[in-house]
């Protein structure tokens, strides 16, 4: 199209026609020479329609959300060919590919979850449990809390489930809880148990570079570290330090083995499980310190190289200890694992790292991905000038 955008439509094909060519009077024209002189001449139409989807895609889509649009409209484009092909046949043969299944979406959903083997299955649990909670709170899908079927998905409600992710989610929550919604609609899409995608151009856009998580200050990180109580995990303890110290993942400090560790170079090396595998950057070489060095100790006896350095429970038992030991301390923050990773990064900078030495600790492969940390520098910087007395007032 002249705005440089593709417009999708359908075409039937009806096959050909064969027709006898008429003159002005009305007449059969006739070869007049040859082997078929004296009979009539033919001609041959093809039988053609077209339909109009008034639907659209990018013709270069410049990022990750233009892509996604161009794949949800295609997938629209494609289900509703399929839909029209069922209606062309029931109508001149008297039969449809497929019946339409009785689903209820929710049950769907679940075994969906139950059959999910990726690392974000604990992503797609939240999802689900959104979704059900918005229909229980919604008065005007509270009638579809135990059964809804994927026709009753449609865009208005989907309207509403986004703004209600967004009033009882913190940070990225929100966004990713849909992301993970969309994920599900989209295989029932594919897999031909809804007609329409109803979330198609729809989505939840967040500012990035913003730091929405909590981080401790030097201050409360010395506060930690002298504080003790009786129901301390001494691993759990000390793997959360080591990530305050070196802004690790949940996710990676709980493989560290000690061949991570360079004892006589005092280096800190391992791939990160996020990008392994489909990054060129995913590994990653820290210095250790002493007092690094002190938390990760030596193998003891019956240990081997490939021995744990810390021998942590499951996630959410770590995260219920940090949250108990943070409130023994009298820190009035919402502070998760995740939340050391972003103290580090945070703390080094305002100590005086540049950006590039802390994407490199963190394992950046762009520096785009560290910039939220600038800001929140600069947030603090500008508080700790704000909280000087009014000169007005002196």
């Amino acid at each position: 199209m002249k705005d440089g955008r593709i417009s999708l439509y359908l075409e039937y094909y009806f096959g050909r026609k064969s027709e006898v060519v008429l003159d002005d009077n009305g007449n059969p024209v006739l070869y007049t020479e040859g082997k078929m002189a004296g009979t009539p001449k033919y001609k041959v139409t093809h039988e053609r329609r077209k339909e109009n989807l008034n639907l659209y895609l990018i013709a270069k889509p410049q990022n990750q959300e233009q892509r996604m649009l161009n794949k949800e409209t295609l997938q629209l484009a494609e289900q509703i060919r399929y839909e029209k092909a069922q209606d062309f046949l029931e109508n001149t043969e008297g039969y449809r590919i497929k019946k339409t299944k009785k689903i209820n979406f929710l049950d769907y959903f679940q075994k969906y979850y139950d059959e999910y083997t990726k690392k974000d299955k604990k992503m797609i649990k939240m999802a689900m449990e959104r979704f059900k909670s918005f229909l229980a709170e919604t008065p005007k899908y509270k009638i579809n809390s135990k059964v809804i079927r994927p026709e009753q998905i449609d865009r208005d409600m989907v309207l509403a489930f986004t703004e209600y992710l967004q009033q009882h989610s913190k940070g990225e929550g929100a966004r990713s809880c849909f992301q993970r919604f969309k994920k599900v609609i989209s295989y029932a899409v594919e897999h031909e148990d809804m007609k329409k995608n109803p979330c198609t151009g729809i989505s939840i856009k967040i500012d990035e570079n913003v730091l929405r998580k909590d981080v401790l200050s030097l201050d409360e990180i010395k506060t930690l570290v002298h504080c003790r109580h009786i129901f301390e995990n001494p691993n759990i303890r000390n793997a959360f330090l080591f990530c305050l110290y070196t802004g690790l993942r949940f996710c990676d400090v709980k493989d560290l083995t000690f061949d991570n560790v360079d004892y006589s170079n005092r280096l800190l090396k391992f791939e990160q499980n996020k990008t392994k595998g489909h990054s060129a950057h995913s590994g990653v070489v820290i210095p250790l310190n002493d007092g690094l060095l002190n938390l990760i100790g030596q193998p003891s006896k019956g240990q081997n190289k490939n021995s744990l350095i810390f021998d942590l429970p499951s996630y959410e038992m770590c995260k219920k200890s940090v949250q108990r030991w943070v409130e023994h301390a009298g820190i009035k923050k919402h502070i998760t694992w995740h939340c050391a990773r972003h103290s580090f990064a945070v703390n080094i900078l305002n100590n005086g790292a540049n950006i590039k030495t802390v994407a490199s600790l963190l394992g950046h492969s762009d520096l785009k991905h560290t910039e939220k940390y600038t800001r929140a520098v600069d947030k603090l910087k500008e508080d700790a000038i704000n909280s000087l007395p009014d000169l007005s007032t002196l």
